[in-house]
C-alpha cells in the first residue's frame, strides 16, 4: 500500500519502508489500475528511468495531479485520450501545470484534450514521433502556458497566430517539425519570450518578407536566445534585427537563403555569445564591428559569399572558442591578431583566396583544429607549429607552402590527422614524424620530399592511412615517383 509524502514539488508517491520515490517500473508492470487508489496524488515524477510501457489511462482520472513527469524513457504508443474526456469537453485533470514526456518514442497525435486544460503551464514533448497540427486557438486555450517544447517530431500545419495571446509565454521550441508558412508577425504580443526556436521546418518562401517576423521581436524585451536556421526563409536580414534585445545571447538562422550584407544594424547586440550565419548567400565584408562582441564564443560565417579581408578587430574576442569562415571569397593575409584569441580551439579558414604567410601567432598550444587548405598561402611551415601540443587535425593542403617540415612536427603530441598534399614542401621526411604515436591519417602527396621514407613510421600501430605518392622518395617498396601505403 502506498502513501504520500510532501516534496517540494507537491505530493509526491512514495513507499512506506524508505520514504524514496515508487519505483516507476513497478507501477507500470504491475498493474496500472493500483495508481487510481491515491485520488490525492498530485505530482507524478517517472522520469528518467527503463520505462518501456504505455503511458497508463488511469492517469486520466487523478482529478488533483498538477504534475506529470515520464521524461527520458522508452514509452511508446500515443499519449492517451483518457487524460481528457473530449475536445469539446473540460478535461479531467482540470488542474495539470505540468506535462512532460520528452525523449520517449510516444507516436500519433498529441491528447487534443490537453489543449484545453486552462492550468497548464508547461508542456514538454520533443523528441518523440508526435504528429498532428496545433490547434489555431491554442494561445487562447492555454492562458497561462509558460513553456511549449514539442521540438523533434512531426508536427505539421501552420504555428498558430493565436500564440501570441499567451501573453506568459517564456520558451516556444518548435524546432524540426514540419511547420510551414510564416512565422506569425505578432509574437511581439509576448513580453516574457526568452527563447525563439522555429529551426528545421519548412517555414518562408524564400522571398522578401519571410523575416518581416523580427520587427515585431523588437517588443520581446527579454529574448535570449533566437534560432530559424535550416528552413527556407530568404530576403536580406533587416535594419529591425538591430532592435531586438540587448540581452540576446545566441541568434542561429545558418542553413537558409539570406542574401545581402550583414546589416549594420547587428552591431547594437553586443552581448552575443553565439552567432551562426553559416551557408546563406551574404555579401560583402566582414563587419569590422565584430569586435565589439566581447562575449562571443562562437563565430560561424562559412559557406557564404564574403569578400575582403579578415577583420584585425576579431583579435579582440579574447573568448572566442570557434571561428568558422571557410568556404568564402575572403582575400588578403590571415591577421596575426588572431593570436590574441586565447581560448581559440578551432580555426577554419579553409577554402578562400588567402595568400601571405601563416603567422606564428596563430599556433598556440589551446588549438584543436587548424584548418587553412585550399588557398594561396605561401612560405614555411613555422617552427612554431611544434606549440600545438593538443591539436588533433592539422590541414594546410593545397596551397603554395615550400620549405621542410620542421622537426618540431614531432611536439604534435594529440596528433591524429595531418594532410600536407598540395604543396612545394621539400627535403627529408623528418623522423620526428614517428613521435606522433595517436596518428591515424596523414596525407603528404604531390610535394617535393626527396630522400628515405624513415623506418620507424611503421611503429606508428593505429594509422590506418599514409599517402605518401606523387614525391621523390627513396626506399624499400617505393621508387622516385611513387610511394604509397595503406595500412
Amino acid at each position: 500500500m502506498t502513501h504520500l509524502t510532501a516534496s517540494p514539488l507537491g505530493m509526491i508517491l512514495s513507499t512506506p519502508a524508505t520514504g524514496k520515490e515508487l519505483h516507476a517500473a513497478a507501477v507500470i508492470k504491475e498493474g496500472n489500475s493500483n495508481i487510481t487508489y491515491c485520488p490525492e496524488l498530485r505530482v507524478i515524477d517517472f522520469a528518467r528511468n527503463k520505462l518501456i510501457a504505455n503511458i497508463p489511462v488511469e492517469l486520466g482520472s487523478l482529478k488533483r495531479l498538477v504534475w506529470l513527469a515520464v521524461a527520458v524513457n522508452q514509452l511508446t504508443g500515443g499519449i492517451p485520450p483518457s487524460l481528457g474526456k473530449c475536445f469539446f469537453a473540460p478535461s479531467h485533470l482540470q488542474r495539470l501545470d505540468y506535462f512532460g514526456v520528452v525523449e520517449n518514442i510516444i507516436s500519433g497525435t498529441f491528447a487534443y484534450s490537453l489543449y484545453n486544460i486552462s492550468t497548464l503551464r508547461t508542456i514538454y514533448a520533443g523528441a518523440n514521433r508526435l504528429n498532428g497540427t496545433l490547434p489555431a486557438n491554442i494561445g487562447l486555450t492555454l492562458p497561462n502556458l509558460r513553456i511549449l517544447s514539442i521540438g523533434i517530431n512531426n508536427f505539421s500545419g501552420p504555428i498558430p497566430v493565436s500564440l501570441s495571446n499567451a501573453s506568459r509565454l517564456q520558451l516556444l521550441h518548435l524546432v524540426y517539425n514540419n511547420f510551414v508558412g510564416q512565422v506569425p508577425t505578432d509574437l511581439g504580443n509576448l513580453p516574457n519570450l526568452q527563447i525563439l526556436g522555429v529551426d528545421g521546418n519548412n517555414l518562408g518562401s524564400n522571398s522578401a518578407g519571410d523575416l518581416d517576423f523580427l520587427t515585431s521581436l523588437a517588443n520581446c524585451t527579454k529574448l535570449e536566445k533566437l534560432g530559424f536556421s535550416d528552413s527556407n526563409f530568404g530576403g536580406s536580414l533587416p535594419d529591425s534585427i538591430g532592435n531586438l534585445s540587448e540581452q540576446l545571447s545566441s541568434l542561429n538562422i545558418a542553413r537558409n537563403k539570406i542574401s545581402g550584407v550583414v546589416p549594420a544594424a547587428l552591431e547594437n547586440l553586443i552581448n552575443f555569445n553565439i552567432l551562426v550565419m553559416q551557408d546563406n548567400l551574404f555579401t560583402g565584408p566582414i563587419p569590422v564591428y565584430f569586435g565589439k562582441f566581447q562575449k562571443l564564443q562562437g563565430l560561424a560565417l562559412d559557406e557564404n559569399r564574403l569578400s575582403g579581408d579578415i577583420p584585425s578587430s576579431i583579435g579582440n574576442l579574447t573568448q572566442l572558442v570557434q571561428l568558422l569562415l571557410s568556404k568564402n571569397k575572403l582575400e588578403g593575409s590571415i591577421p596575426s591578431s588572431l593570436g590574441n584569441c586565447i581560448r581559440l580551439q578551432y580555426l577554419v579558414i579553409s577554402e578562400n583566396n588567402l595568400s601571405g604567410a601563416i603567422p606564428k601567432t596563430i599556433l598556440s598550444s589551446q588549438l584543436l583544429g587548424l584548418y587553412l587548405s585550399h588557398n594561396s598561402l605561401t612560405g614555411i611551415l613555422p617552427m612554431e607549429v611544434g606549440n600545438l601540443k593538443s591539436i588533433v587535425e592539422l590541414n594546410v593542403s593545397e596551397n603554395h607552402l615550400f620549405g621542410e617540415i620542421p622537426t618540431t612536427i614531432g611536439d604534435c603530441s594529440s596528433l591524429q590527422n595531418l594532410y600536407l598534399q598540395g604543396n612545394s614542401f621539400e627535403g627529408n621526411l623528418p623522423p620526428s614524424l614517428a613521435s606522433l604515436k595517436d596518428l591515424r591519417y596523414a596525407d603528404l602527396s604531390r610535394n617535393n620530399f626527396s630522400g628515405l621514407i624513415p623506418k620507424d613510421l611503421q611503429n606508428i600501430s593505429v594509422i590506418l592511412y599514409l599517402n605518401l605518392s606523387f614525391n621523390n622518395l627513396v626506399g624499400e617498396n617505393c621508387n622516385c615517383k611513387y610511394a604509397m601505403s595503406k595500412l
